[in-house]
């Protein structure tokens, strides 16, 4: 445990330091101004920038006034470093103003004591502080190895995510930026043989690690469950079983997703899909406005039965389809129509997927505004074959 003591009067210093050293607190040091304690804890005043510093000190007693800085401006000055912030700082005053107390634990220290210092009320305040320092450093660390475990977290979630497709007819990929570390959105593609493909894109309701990991349940079933039951309807019952009976007991929210599920058949030329509570697809062919693939039943794990039908569409020639999250309807504002028909606009055109567009437009930084929900984009290209590259 390492104190330093800040005090312009040096008998004051030795005094502080013989009653430490009667209590074992024998690792001290001394700096008789503002400036030689910004030495001591790595605090460069010259330089305006603030540069990351941390120090092994462990308690300040500071003393209020001294000449060139006082301690309450000296105490300000450490709560711009977030390395130094969480020192306990206690200041040693003779003043009994109220007001000026007041000032110094609004700049950041934690406690005071009076002049002439009582022994005893030091050693209870050091102690104190010392105390709630301990518990604040134990809950950084353990936040620390959070923060550590939910990065690895996230790293697995976004490796069950498909990866891209391209083959003659059909070409599929995604563009996807969670809120945080772990996210409540999930996609996920499959070839079903004879040119079809499975495709599934759903958002959990909520974020944060309760979204996260129903949706990695949900990861966990899916391809089973596709590859069983095939049929849009069919494979969205079967999700809806699967994620009813994770019944949890005094549950205070109810969990559930919006989801659309997808069979394009290339060979047929026919898409048959169900969307479950979710922003519609939009299917673009050339020349033709886009078509909305609406929501015929409601999201997923909200009822114990879910009734639905499978709902199909046709295409000739090329023409391509986007899925989205609700979170990238949201880099607009306005109604959800206005929204929407936004979207429309800004993803027609060519069926070919520019990545660096979709990013410029609904994925940097700051565009229009930092947003706080997921947003995913699944882009589905149907192609005539090889013929019409």
């Amino acid at each position: 445990m390492k104190i330093l003591i800040v005090d312009d009067n040096p008998t004051n210093i030795i005094i502080i330091r013989e009653i430490l050293k009667k209590e074992n607190y024998r690792n001290t040091v001394a700096a008789s101004s503002a400036a030689e304690m910004f030495q001591l804890l790595g605090i460069e005043q010259a330089n305006s920038e603030i540069i990351p510093v941390s120090s092994d000190i462990d308690l300040i007693l500071l003393d209020m006034m001294m000449p060139e800085m006082d301690g309450i401006a000296a105490c300000r000055v450490i709560q711009q470093y977030e390395g130094l912030k969480d020192i306990p700082i206690i200041m040693v005053t003779a003043i009994g103003d109220s007001k000026k107390l007041a000032e110094a634990l609004d700049a950041g220290a934690v406690d005071y004591v009076t002049k002439p210092i009582n022994k005893v009320e030091l050693m209870a305040r050091i102690r104190l502080a010392l105390r709630l320092k301990q518990e604040k450093d134990w809950h950084k660390e353990r936040d620390q190895r959070i923060q550590e475990e939910l990065k690895l977290a996230a790293l697995v979630q976004n490796a069950v995510l498909s990866s891209a497709i391209a083959d003659s007819h059909f070409e599929i990929d995604a563009l996807y930026k969670p809120s945080f570390e772990l996210a409540g959105d999930l996609y996920s593609w499959y070839p079903l043989g004879e040119g079809r493909y499975g495709i599934i894109l759903l958002d959990m309701m909520g974020h944060g690690i309760s979204s996260s990991l129903f949706c990695m349940f949900i990861a966990s079933v899916l391809k089973d469950t596709v590859s069983t039951y095939v049929e849009p309807e069919k494979v969205m019952q079967e999700l809806n079983r699967r994620f009813n009976q994770l019944h949890i007991e005094k549950q205070l929210i109810q969990y559930y997703f919006t989801a659309i599920y997808l069979v394009v058949d290339t060979k047929h030329k026919k898409i048959d899909y169900v969307n479950a509570g979710h922003p519609p697809a939009l299917f673009f062919q050339k020349g033709g406005e886009a078509i909305r693939l609406e929501t015929v039943c409601p999201p997923v794990g909200l009822f114990e039965k879910m009734d639905t039908t499978t709902h199909t569409i046709t295409y000739e020639g090329e023409g391509h389809i986007v899925l989205y999250t609700d979170g990238l309807m949201e880099v607009m504002d306005g109604t959800q129509e206005e929204q929407i028909e936004f979207l429309e606009q800004t993803l027609s055109g060519s069926h070919r997927l520019d990545k660096d567009k979709m990013q410029r437009l609904f994925f940097d930084e700051g565009y229009p505004q930092e947003r706080e929900d997921d947003k995913c984009l699944v882009w589905i290209r149907l192609k005539e074959g090889e013929g019409s590259e």
